[in-house]
């Protein structure tokens, strides 16, 4: 492997919008496209090839693998402007390399199929608006279309805490900084803190990682920001189960009543093949925070939640995902097999005969 191969590659996985490369010891580099693993045709790589490949990254930023590191996140980029999110990792004593392919442009809404109601839900003055879904799922993606959105549309400054910075944005109707931890920043935490004196309207945070970051996270949209982060988990429901039980028993119920109080709205996404496995489309539950569901966060009744979703649908343009699915599938976009297998329920086609 030398750098004219490695590059190949990466503008190949560019060009033809793979999602994701990998490279491991014994195999040949794989892509991920349409949803699907594809092995290529290339030769297996050696455990030089793959340490060639960690140390061109880890130079491209001014870095050095220390020795007692396990993994590392981090960007690259290629002169023709492609960018990549690179996580750099060891196993069975070789280095692995996953890169994330960024995609050159960020999608407004109607390029990704995301609901304008989105759209809505930014327009909060304050509070917390969550992302969330399964790894590779689209919350990145989901949430620069947001921030895409507040600048082209409202004059704020925003700041991005990011790990590492994925899309880039330049300033139009909003200031935006983007600080990247690890380089401009030591910590997601401490960047938080430090976000708070340098005048923000709006703050997003790449991930809620630790409890030293929800924590900031929830003292930023209490103080009268609009703060903007994402979750690994799978509703809103688990969303809210996740940020609670990152506290101590005797401090959840406290925990409750300001999430309660600050929590704008969730957004679980995850990615479904269309009919013809040709695309891949967004499925979303959406949460808005009514009365309603704020007494349920701060009384502990989470059961209820997912009823107040499914009916208050015409009103706040909320859903479930099985809603959400049921729609695609009546709209002849998905097929009903693909329908089950993300749903959470396992009675979806009677769903489907109730509402038909």
């Amino acid at each position: 492997m030398d750098s004219k191969i490695f590059v190949q590659i990466l503008e190949i996985a560019f060009n033809k919008k793979v999602s994701d490369v990998h490279f491991e010891v014994d195999n040949p580099p794989f892509f991920r496209g349409k949803g699907q693993i594809i092995r290529s045709k290339l030769p297996n790589l050696t455990s030089a090839d793959t340490e060639f490949i960690a140390t061109t990254i880890m130079e491209h930023n001014n870095r050095r693998w220390e020795q007692e590191q396990k993994e590392f996140d981090t960007s690259f980029s290629l002169p023709t402007g492609a960018r990549f999110r690179v996580s750099i990792f060891r196993q069975r004593g070789h280095f692995g390399i996953i890169m994330r392919v960024i995609p050159a442009n960020i999608g407004s809404f109607d390029e990704l199929r995301l609901p304008g109601v989105l759209g809505e839900i930014v327009k909060a003055p304050n509070g917390l608006i969550l992302v969330t879904g399964p790894t590779g799922n689209g919350k990145s993606t989901t949430l620069a279309s947001m921030l895409r959105h507040i600048n082209e549309n409202f004059s704020y400054n925003c700041i991005t805490i990011e790990d590492p910075i994925e899309f880039l944005f330049s300033s139009q109707k909003s200031c935006i900084i983007q600080r990247e931890v690890g380089i401009d920043t030591d910590s997601f935490a401490s960047a938080l803190k430090a976000s708070l004196r340098m005048d923000p309207d709006i703050i997003m945070v790449g991930e809620m990682r630790d409890t030293e970051t929800i924590e900031s996270c929830l003292m930023a949209a209490e103080t009268g920001h609009l703060v903007l982060s994402t979750l690994h988990t799978q509703g809103a429901v688990s969303t809210i189960n996740r940020i609670v039980g990152h506290f101590p028993p005797d401090a959840q119920e406290i925990v409750r009543h300001r999430l309660a109080d600050i929590l704008v709205a969730t957004i679980s996404i995850r990615l479904i093949k269309n009919k013809t496995g040709e695309f891949i489309l967004p499925a979303l539950e959406i949460m808005r925070s009514t009365t309603t569901i704020q007494s349920c966060i701060r009384e502990g009744r989470l059961d209820e939640i997912e009823g107040h979703m499914e009916n208050g649908r015409s009103q706040y343009q909320m859903q479930t995902l099985d809603q959400h699915l049921i729609q695609l599938h009546e709209q002849d976009q998905i097929t009903m097999e693909e329908a089950k297998r993300l749903s959470h329920s396992t009675d979806l086609e009677r769903k489907l005969m109730f509402t038909s």
